[in-house]
């Protein structure tokens, strides 16, 4: 089975309409959380879901906060949109014997990353594990098993452009997907969305050496 790891879209539909135009030599999707927290919230679900029966979806730790009714501006701002839509989806997923989760399988907040000498990898079990959160794409093996990051989708680190992954059994093609993201950046300023960052960051991702300098302060 191909499947498209969709991850971190984080409302930008843009992104998520080019990656689709492109991901279509694949049998099912797997959006594996942080799918709708941006600017088109409802857009990027609608879109998410009219792929059927061959989408799949992961709770990320913006959908737990949703559904645990997070009072931050921008969760109340998220569920004004999304009134009506069902977000309590399950933390991992099994497709086709890969394991799929938001950051790891144990949290879907806690922070993996190749180049992070604290991450802890213990969790990650099985052959081959799919995980997201950090939004750097990465493919390595760790005790035996092979942990791929497809990236984000929608705000993006290292480039601005879409990052995404196929899955085809044990092996993993990780992939971008280009598009006007100038363009996308502005449209989100006047979106209404109470958060600035994810356009500013559309404009000027996030390098690897800059999450590690975050990573350290809050260290």
């Amino acid at each position: 089975m191909r499947v498209a790891a969709l991850y971190d879209v984080h409302g930008n539909v843009r992104a998520l309409e080019a990656v689709l135009r492109e991901a279509v030599d694949v049998d099912a999707y797997v959006f594996g959380g942080d799918l709708v927290a941006g600017a088109w919230p409802r857009e990027t679900l609608e879109l998410a879901r009219s792929l059927g029966g061959c989408a799949h979806f992961v709770r990320g730790n913006w959908e737990r906060a949703l559904v645990e009714c997070d009072p931050a501006p921008e969760a109340v701002w998220l569920r004004a949109q999304l009134d009506g839509h069902d977000l309590d989806w399950p933390e991992t997923l099994t497709l086709d014997g890969v394991l799929y989760c938001h950051a790891t399988p144990r949290s879907d907040s806690e922070i993996v990353l190749p180049q992070w000498d604290r991450s802890d990898w213990s969790a990650f079990r099985g052959p081959l594990v799919v995980c997201g959160h950090t939004h750097v794409q990465f493919d390595v093996e760790r005790n035996g098993t092979r942990i791929v990051n497809p990236g984000s989708v929608g705000n993006p680190t290292v480039r601005a452009t879409a990052w995404w992954a196929v899955i085809d059994g044990g092996e993993a093609e990780l992939r971008t997907t280009d598009y006007d993201t100038a363009s996308a950046a502005a449209e989100m300023r006047t979106s209404g969305f109470p958060r600035s960052d994810f356009a500013d960051e559309l404009g000027e991702p996030y390098t690897v050496e800059r999450i590690l300098g975050l990573l350290a302060d809050a260290a």
